[in-house]
């Protein structure tokens, strides 16, 4: 394969949107926390009485306080605050005395006990935003990063003080990024990402401040504060905090009043709408849609406030793409668990220390492989697409009210059932949003053809006995692989030109042979074994057929097995 020669791209310098911080909404949100944080409770109250279930007050109750005292004991983290057990023990307590009390007053003592679980859930899902250590951590990001990749271009001890090439060279934005802009200037967006890596959020973090945004509010896993590399990040920005452990509907009802909230007064969000990072690896195909319907909840209670007009919000979604994934081992050994078809041997998730994370990004920005962030065709609450003006269209291209679609007899109501259903179509939407915009790359190319040519040699085979080939059986002869390797090519740069996929450049500019050795080079590059090589005849051998199958799963969605 001949050297591949980097040139520097020419740039684009993205000026900042709103350039006084002052006037960020974040920061908004952050000078009046103690006022926010009591608006949440109070709408998470309300929220928590009007809501239909079949457990009364108390029997809600029980299950929290029960639910809480299992997780303490049993699945503790180090965030947890250290009061977590005496707090939850003092609520059993409270609980248990109301029964002691006059019937009048067993209703006021359970609300004050509900009112009591939703202010600490409040306080704790609430971000800490700060603007001076908001732009130390992007300096640091910037700076660090950058240095880290020219490395391994300047040769010698002061390689990592060169400013020969820059962070925007290793990280490939593409797609509709002056809409985005435009967009943020005039409502507010809510980034919805593919997530594939527990990096996702360094990643999008970085890309924001690259483009001019003012920050996004950011709904992290709660794990990811165990993490102190992660932890000073996600405070720095103002990250709220979404504990996946917490399942009862007082923790959840408090979870989307902050959201709810927050894009109600403007501050840009982002969430992974997956939900967690995908196990399989494949382009998320059902989503979460909590936290999605927030963004619909917040655009009809704005239509129902006297400043409709100043706040429309936009959803973009945006797909990530890796040439590897670091803590790919253990997502599809946990992925083919799950499934429970075969017992795996669990390896170490290969992300759960900080000094782990910091080997990786030495490891990342000193080696050639890149990063591709490709911003989708925002979309309104109701899954229609956008103009660059903000106005919603419908299949026809032609504006549309979407107030109207909130309204009843005339007046715009809350109706859940109706918020439901638009939650379920803009869900649809974004996923084709996530096909649409991924962009494939050499890595994931040899992955997928590697993987269904020994399906198909091996026919008789279920998945998992696939997945137990041994030896010569992994062994592909590379001028089939290469004639299988062209077919799918052209069917990608057919879906390509009729934009249903994105493509890297490297599968333009390079010969079918250079794309092969490219894509071997780059797979899984920081595994303890490439899931697949040449061999010394220059046929391909796979090494590891777990995660094959994983890289392999990032072209599913787009019918490509048919040419096998």
């Amino acid at each position: 394969m001949k050297p591949l020669i980097r040139k520097r791209r020419t740039k684009t310098k993205y000026k900042p949107i709103l350039k006084n911080a002052n006037t960020w909404p974040v920061m908004q949100m952050a000078k009046k926390r103690k006022e926010f944080v009591q608006l949440v409770v109070e709408e998470s109250y309300d929220n928590l009485l009007n809501l239909k279930r079949g457990k009364s007050l108390k029997e809600e109750l029980e299950m929290t306080i029960f639910r809480e005292k299992q997780r303490v004991k049993t699945n503790p983290w180090k965030v947890d605050p250290v009061d977590d057990y005496s707090f939850w023990e003092k609520m059993s307590e409270d609980l248990a005395q109301v029964e002691n009390l006059k019937e009048a007053d067993k209703d006021i003592a359970l609300k004050n006990i509900m009112v009591k679980i939703v202010e600490r859930y409040s306080n704790e899902i609430a971000g800490h935003f700060n603007p001076s250590h908001y732009n130390v951590t992007r300096t640091l990001v910037t700076i660090g990063f950058g240095r880290l990749l020219n490395a391994v271009r300047v040769k010698g001890p002061w390689s990592v003080f060169s400013n020969q090439l820059d962070l925007d060279d290793k990280i490939h934005i593409t797609g509709k990024v002056d809409e985005l802009r435009k967009l943020a200037k005039m409502g507010t967006v809510v980034m919805v990402p593919t997530h594939y890596s527990n990096l996702d959020s360094v990643l999008i973090g970085w890309v924001i401040q690259f483009l001019g945004l003012p920050p996004f509010i950011y709904g992290a896993g709660l794990n990811l504060f165990n993490l102190k590399i992660f932890s000073y990040f996600m405070n720095s920005v103002g990250a709220y905090k979404v504990d996946r452990r917490k399942k009862n509907a007082l923790y959840l009802e408090t979870l989307k009043a902050y959201s709810t909230i927050a894009i109600r007064e403007g501050c840009h969000s982002l969430f992974f709408p997956g939900g967690t990072r995908s196990r399989s690896g494949k382009i998320e195909k059902v989503l979460k849609l909590g936290l999605l319907g927030t963004a619909i909840e917040a655009q009809r209670q704005v239509f129902q406030s006297e400043d409709s007009d100043q706040n429309k919000v936009f959803i973009v979604p945006v797909a990530i793409n890796y040439h590897f994934v670091l803590e790919a081992p253990s997502l599809i050994n946990d992925y083919l668990k799950r499934k429970g078809q075969q017992r795996y041997y669990e390896e170490n998730d290969e992300f759960t220390t900080s000094y782990k994370i910091s080997k990786f990004l030495v490891k990342f920005f000193t080696k050639g492989s890149d990063i591709s962030v490709s911003i989708g065709d925002a979309l309104d609450v109701l899954g229609n697409n956008v103009d660059s003006k903000g106005n919603s269209l419908d299949k026809n291209g032609q504006i549309i009210d979407i107030k109207d679609y909130f309204k009843s007899n005339g007046e715009i109501t809350e109706n859940h059932q109706r918020e439901q259903e638009y939650n379920r179509i803009l869900g649809k939407k974004i996923v084709e949003e996530f096909h649409k915009h991924s962009r494939v790359f050499s890595s994931h190319m040899v992955a997928y053809v590697g993987f269904r040519m020994l399906g198909r040699i091996n026919k008789h085979l279920d998945l998992y006995g696939l997945l137990r080939l041994q030896d010569d059986d992994l062994i592909i002869n590379y001028d089939a692989f290469k004639a299988q390797f062209i077919v799918i090519l052209e069917a990608l740069k057919e879906l390509n030109a009729q934009k249903q996929v994105g493509m890297a450049d490297h599968l333009f500019s390079l010969t079918v042979d250079e794309i092969i050795d490219h894509g071997l080079k780059n797979l899984g590059m920081y595994h303890a074994m490439l899931p697949m090589v040449k061999t010394k005849k220059g046929d391909i051998e796979v090494q590891n057929m777990n995660l094959l199958y994983f890289y392999h799963n990032k072209l599913i969605g787009y019918d490509l097995e048919k040419y096998f």
